[in-house]
């Protein structure tokens, strides 16, 4: 885990000492102050990775810098989620003598990030059963796929979120940002001119949806509200 954490660390600060050198150039030699934020961000990324020898997603920045991170999309600026695999005979019987020693290293390396175990073996198999086959596999086993666990946490950790279009020949997915996105711009990942012509949203509760049986008892029960363009989206 070091030697991959440094390896990154090293291609992001191979970056930032190019990125820099054109600016040291253009702020110091040349005068150009409009770019002195830039420059200042990237300094102190250069001696957080070089100095520190720490990622970028464990420095402290404003929201001026962050604005000026997402510029250069750093690798490690971005959340880790730490997928551990291991045998199928250790997942389903939940034992592992490494699980413990990279729990403590991730704790001390970094706190708060996701761990999950797995076994692509066990993955792989449940993959080419039939679904009646995988249930029956892993009620046997007392186990299960950890696929949608691992989806869930990738959506988390990058603070996106989706929605389904239902139809009667398909079911699509579509992704957003967890946090600010309102109803306008979730119908502009389907088509931009659902976005400019977005009139209002029909919000119901997936419960209401489920006890009643259909879109159209949820709008007779009442149970509909309607929303303007403020309206957030949140999962």
């Amino acid at each position: 885990l070091e030697i991959i954490e440094d390896e990154l660390r090293l291609k992001d600060l191979d970056y930032v000492l190019k990125e820099w050198d054109k600016l040291e150039k253009a702020v110091i030699r040349g005068g150009d102050k409009k770019q002195q934020p830039a420059f200042d961000c990237l300094t102190r990324v250069r001696d957080l990775l070089a100095n520190e020898k720490r990622s970028v997603r464990f420095g402290e920045w404003n929201p001026c810098e962050i604005e000026i991170l997402n510029e250069h999309l750093f690798i490690t600026a971005k959340p880790v989620v730490y997928l551990i695999n291991m045998s199928e005979k250790s997942f389903t019987k939940k034992k592992n003598k490494w699980l413990p020693k990279i729990k403590e290293w991730v704790d001390a390396h970094d706190p708060g990030a996701t761990i999950i175990p797995l076994s692509v073996e066990m993955e792989l198999k449940l993959s080419e059963m039939s679904p009646e086959e995988a249930s029956e596999f892993t009620k046997e086993h007392n186990t299960s796929s950890v696929l949608p666990k691992i989806i869930r946490a990738g959506y988390q950790a990058l603070q996106l979120q989706y929605f389904f279009t239902c139809g009667k020949d398909e079911v699509k997915a579509w992704t957003i940002q967890q946090k600010g996105t309102k109803a306008p711009q979730a119908a502009g990942r389907i088509h931009t001119d659902m976005e400019r012509g977005f009139i209002m949203a029909e919000v119901m509760s997936y419960d209401d949806f489920k006890a009643e049986g259909s879109e159209a008892a949820v709008k007779v029960s009442d149970s509909v509200t309607l929303f303007g363009v403020v309206f957030l989206c949140m999962g």
